[in-house]
């Protein structure tokens, strides 16, 4: 039984199809997504503070934490994929993947159901 279970997973796997599976990002036209390199730059050791005073910190080795205006933490770790998407594993379980693209003149943050986060320039930093 349990033979025919993983069968059925696996031909189910291969005619599901994969826009099914990947994030369906809210993009603008105006919209340019970053390429991995160009996010590389943008995280990498890098604070990214948002217009409601929240900061996201990527550290060089991968670990990540979001600090909430109200000085609150979480923390984890970050990964960024070949699309340049960047996903962060909570400790506490929870995960979640964004998009960074550049809108006009500015850098934003995509989540994944549909939310837009600008972020300031370094210069507001």
């Amino acid at each position: 039984m349990f033979e025919r279970m993983k069968f059925f997973l696996f031909l189910l796997a291969l005619v599901v199809p994969l826009p099914l599976l990947a994030a369906e990002w809210a993009l603008r036209d105006s919209d340019h997504v970053l390429t991995r390199e160009e996010v590389e730059d943008l995280t990498a050791g890098q604070t990214i503070v948002f217009y409601d005073e929240g900061r996201s910190k990527y550290s060089v080795g991968g670990s990540y934490s979001y600090t909430y205006a109200s000085g609150e933490s979480a923390y984890g770790q970050y990964t960024i994929s070949a699309d340049g998407t960047v996903c962060v594993a909570y400790r506490n379980g929870f995960g979640r993947c964004d998009r960074y693209v550049r809108s006009g003149d500015r850098i934003v943050l995509l989540t994944e159901n549909g939310l837009r986060f600008p972020i300031r320039p370094l210069q507001e930093n």
